[in-house]
């Protein structure tokens, strides 16, 4: 057998989870156990397990002949994949369905693994645990809606409430209601009219959790034709979401635009999603709806790590990943990361704890294009570091890491990416050029290799100028196209900057 190729981390052995929901089944293999897990392989089956589960109180037998076909296939994909490890998750449909018991058996005979039947106590935990996971310093109610049931549960840093389930999941609300959406709000609307959790929540954040208000979401960011299609951590304007919710939830869906890009299996239940997400915002009144991509499964993994494993920054450690993997010298990047600061500080500009952050993982991204062409280098930077799979950073975040990187490669004034630019603040902007500047004088000093970017010292001179000072043994990388870019960054600083050696000369730039 092949060994992993050197485009995957070689320190990681494969784990793969079976998530058995009461909608669709799914296998995720992870390259390994990380605070910022990267899929390897995925792949679903939407086998509708908790269909007419209200009305005859057992699984739906063909979803579960079609669940033990896939549950064998799945087991050889994990297999397939060299995951040392399979664990195997069950939620409502098989926790509350009377012949539950005889299909976990079944399964674990297929799987060959015992399952772990989450209870509604448990499910709210791991998807608080996925949110935490996923969000820096995450506060509010988190809710993941399945097929089977609803969870809420509060999370706030790396606490996590006691959390609550509640029978309204799509496929279950469907076959409460007897396909009645007028019905389906009247039970969405009591049923959550007892959730006192959401007292304690009034006017925070929600994290909308589950593949029906992922797919939601999507439609919105058709609807708004929002320019960045990254579902993590996309914040839906409660002010513009009702007209959109109220549309959906009569069922005339098939006029919304990007309908197309949902699967026919699940655009039945969208409608459902709407009147519960619609009876939530009545409720709870929450300042901000964010959406996130990671839920049970993640909340889970994160649960196995370490302490020390769970305090890592997820989008800096991703970062630092991906420059292991493409970047010429990951202590390179630490170096400048570490320089940015020191230079941000002699510049006296402030930070706060997420524009730190912001600029340090830019900094760790910024050679991950180098192996592209030299005029394509930018627009391969940005498009990596747009769409990334980061976790931990918001999408003006993300639009400052890939704007900052554009204008490394292309010229701090480049003005090609202007949709993005539209989702980073005019601070964000400000900053992206400012460092961008930094990094392109620090780039001709170095050659992108480590040892001379720690040696680069700001010394403040007369009349308010600051000199970057080579020490003598460097003299050699004094010159006219270092000034050049020295000029540059004064110009996006509004500062009087020089160049010059220890004990030797100087240039002065404007």
């Amino acid at each position: 057998m092949l060994a992993g190729s050197q485009g995957r981390l070689q320190d990681r052995r494969p784990i793969s989870i079976v998530d058995i929901g009461s909608n669709s089944i799914r296998l995720v293999v992870y390259e390994g156990l990380a605070r910022s897990p990267t899929l390897l392989f995925n792949e679903k089956m939407l086998a509708g397990l908790g269909r007419g589960i209200a009305s005859t109180g057992k699984l739906d037998p063909e979803a579960v002949a079609r669940s033990m076909d896939e549950f064998r296939r799945f087991r050889s994909l994990s297999e397939q994949s060299g995951a040392d490890t399979m664990h195997v998750l069950a939620t409502s449909a098989a926790r509350e369905a009377v012949n539950g018991p005889d299909f976990i058996r079944r399964a674990e005979q297929v799987l060959g693994t015992p399952i772990r039947v989450l209870s509604g106590r448990e499910e709210a935990r791991y998807s608080a645990l996925g949110i935490i996971s996923g969000f820096h310093h995450a506060a509010g109610i988190a809710g993941d809606l399945g097929g089977g049931s609803l969870e809420l549960v509060g999370v706030d840093r790396e606490t996590v409430g006691d959390g609550i389930t509640l029978p309204l999941g799509g496929l279950r609300l469907q076959d409460m209601a007897k396909n009645s959406l007028s019905k389906a709000r009247r039970i969405a609307r009591e049923e959550l009219a007892r959730a006192r959790i959401l007292n304690e929540g009034q006017g925070g954040t929600f994290y909308a959790v589950g593949g029906t208000w992922r797919n939601l979401a999507r439609l919105h960011m058709e609807s708004t034709a929002y320019p960045l299609g990254v579902m993590h951590h996309y914040e839906i304007a409660v002010e513009s979401i009702g007209g959109f919710l109220k549309q959906v939830a009569k069922g005339d869906i098939d006029k919304v635009r990007g309908i197309e890009g949902v699967s026919k299996a699940r655009r039945s239940l969208l409608p459902y999603g709407a009147i519960v997400m619609e009876e939530i915002v009545a409720r709870l009144n929450p300042k901000h709806i964010l959406v996130s991509a990671l839920g049970v499964r993640e909340g889970f993994l994160y649960s196995l790590l370490d302490e020390d494993e769970r305090k890592a920054d997820p989008l800096i450690s991703a970062c630092e990943e991906l420059a292991l993997l493409r970047a010429r010298s990951t202590a390179h990047a630490h170096e400048l990361a570490d320089w940015t600061g020191s230079t941000f500080s002699a510049f006296n500009l402030d930070e706060t704890e997420d524009e730190a952050r912001y600029r340090r993982a830019a900094c760790l991204l910024a050679d991950i294009g180098w192996r592209a062409h030299p005029e394509y280098r930018g627009k391969q930077s940005l498009n990596i570091i747009a769409h990334a799979a980061f976790i931990g950073v918001d999408h003006p975040g993300r639009a400052f890491l890939a704007l900052t990187n554009l204008f490394r490669h292309e010229g701090v004034f480049n003005e090609s990416a202007a949709e993005l630019m539209t989702l980073a603040t005019p601070r964000y902007l400000e900053r992206a050029r400012l460092l961008a500047a930094a990094m392109r004088v620090v780039y001709v000093l170095s050659a992108a290799m480590p040892g001379v970017i720690p040696r680069l010292k700001w010394e403040e001179r007369d009349n308010g100028t600051l000199a970057l000072v080579l020490p003598a043994e460097l003299a050699g990388l004094y010159g006219e196209r270092p000034a050049g870019r020295l000029a540059q960054l004064a110009k996006v600083a509004a500062r009087k900057l020089i160049l010059a050696v220890e004990d030797g000369p100087s240039i002065a730039v404007k």
